[in-house]
């Protein structure tokens, strides 16, 4: 009989942790005297990344509209669900946050990641 472990999926804050890790190896670069401000800008960019990845399977699932009905007298109609509407708010914050961590790159390593299209 071969003993085979379900593996349970890792839970959010491994996946920030390992989003973390994976946006510091990117911006281990990143001058000394902004690596503080950096820091913070890291730490909110892994959360956000999670967050987006949980909102994607959720609006993949459940879609992005909804029938709503405010109250019994009134027929429901179609509006676009709240997590649609935070998607988009997070994910331009998302991209803003890195934005401004790639900016503080030196010079050389942004054309290098710019010739890539990591971006």
């Amino acid at each position: 009989m071969v003993n085979k472990q379900i593996k349970e999926p890792p839970s959010r804050e491994g996946r920030i942790r390992a989003e973390l890790g994976r946006l510091n190896r990117i911006f281990r670069n990143i001058p000394k005297n902004k690596r503080e401000l950096a820091k913070g800008l890291i730490e909110s960019a892994a959360f956000m990344r999670v967050t987006l990845t949980d909102m994607e399977k959720d609006i993949s699932a459940k879609g992005c509209v909804e029938a709503f009905q405010q109250s019994v007298a009134i027929a429901p109609y179609a509006r676009i669900r709240p997590v649609a509407q935070l998607y988009n708010t997070v994910n331009k914050n998302y991209q803003t946050t890195i934005k401004q961590l790639n900016d503080m790159l030196p010079k050389e390593e942004t054309e290098h990641f710019s010739r890539l299209n990591l971006f």
